[in-house]
């Protein structure tokens, strides 16, 4: 069993930054894919981006440009640095795992999830 934790989440006024943090809880990350994902207020959840241990990475077009998706050299945390902050991207941020040696791109399809963290955008 996989434990993730997220942190980093909070309040930004539009056009702010903030970095998320996903560690897991038995320390280094042992699945070949992670994702982050988010949920806004009845809305599905919907994958923004995606980190393969082989280096690939995928964004969602609504973030590409704006959100960048990062490991450490150890694989102990993934980050997730968003900038030019949009009201549009309030939600619930979560960071997933998955065994895959290919890009997932369909939050169903993760094995292991955090609780979240809360990222709201507002003046």
């Amino acid at each position: 069993q996989v434990h993730l934790v997220e942190s980093g989440g909070g309040l930004v006024q539009p056009g702010g930054s903030l970095t998320l943090s996903c560690t897991p809880s038995g320390g280094a990350f042992t699945l070949d894919a992670v994702g982050w994902h988010r949920q806004a207020p009845g809305k599905e959840r919907e994958s923004i981006a995606c980190i393969l241990s082989s280096g690939n990475i995928y964004y969602k077009d609504s973030v590409k440009g704006r959100f960048t998706i990062s490991t450490d050299n150890a694989k102990k945390t993934v980050y997730l640095r968003m900038n030019s902050l949009k009201p549009e991207d309030t939600a619930v941020y979560y960071c997933a795992a998955v065994q895959s040696s290919t890009i997932v791109v369909t939050a169903r399809l993760y094995n292991y999830w955090g609780q979240g963290t809360q990222v709201t955008v507002s003046s």
